[in-house]
């Protein structure tokens, strides 16, 4: 309910009732849903977008996988264990829930729509890095993107010095986050497809 002291305006209907009607609620407008792509190159630049991202993330995945796998084949103490399940909990909730399922794998979606309406050579391109926030972003997108994966880069050089099976144990919640990270990706890119896009900022110059 507006009330007048909110800045209402009065309207008085023919049966004589009274009624506040909000200011705002009149000359706000709706938000404008982001539009689909019109042409066959722009699904092709959506599609190469998104699935070049999807081939990025799983690199890793299938390079760190093999460790995780012997670690356990050779088998933990009690003590390791219980590091393991913790570590596991830790990434899924920090890297595959906070870090790709609320921030990164969202943006990549709607970043993917964003290049796909106007294709261009370059952009089609190199879509997967644009999609990534690398390229065709605002300074401040690709000061925390290129940051990240900078910080990522120095992680996995720093992990690769660790002995067995400490190294072993970091790379298993490593490759379930980027799992979860993947499967992120694909649940918002085929939301966008379907003409639900995720309700974040696209970061895209003069967007």
């Amino acid at each position: 309910m507006c009330l007048r002291a909110e800045g209402g305006i009065r309207r008085t209907f023919a049966n004589g009732e009274v009624a506040w009607l909000c200011r705002t609620a009149m000359t706000q407008a709706p938000t404008a849903t982001p539009s689909l792509p019109s042409s066959a190159l722009g699904w092709i630049t959506f599609l190469w977008g998104v699935g070049g991202v999807g081939l990025i993330l799983l690199n890793p995945i299938f390079r760190l996988g093999a460790l995780p796998i012997q670690t356990v084949q050779e088998g933990l103490t009690g003590p390791q264990w219980a590091l393991a399940i913790g570590w596991i909990g830790f990434m899924l909730y920090s890297e595959g829930w906070r870090g790709f399922h609320k921030q990164f794998a969202p943006r990549v979606a709607v970043r993917a729509l964003g290049i796909a309406r106007t294709p261009r050579p370059h952009l089609v391109l190199l879509a997967p890095f644009v999609c990534m926030g690398l390229l065709h972003a605002t300074r401040k997108r690709k000061i925390v993107s290129w940051s990240l994966l900078t910080g990522i880069v120095v992680l996995v050089i720093l992990v690769r010095q660790l002995p067995a099976p400490w190294r072993g144990i970091i790379d298993m919640g490593v490759v379930l986050g980027l799992i979860a990270g993947l499967a992120s990706v694909l649940w918002f890119a085929a939301r966008a497809a379907s003409g639900n896009p995720p309700d974040v900022p696209s970061d895209l110059p003069g967007a």
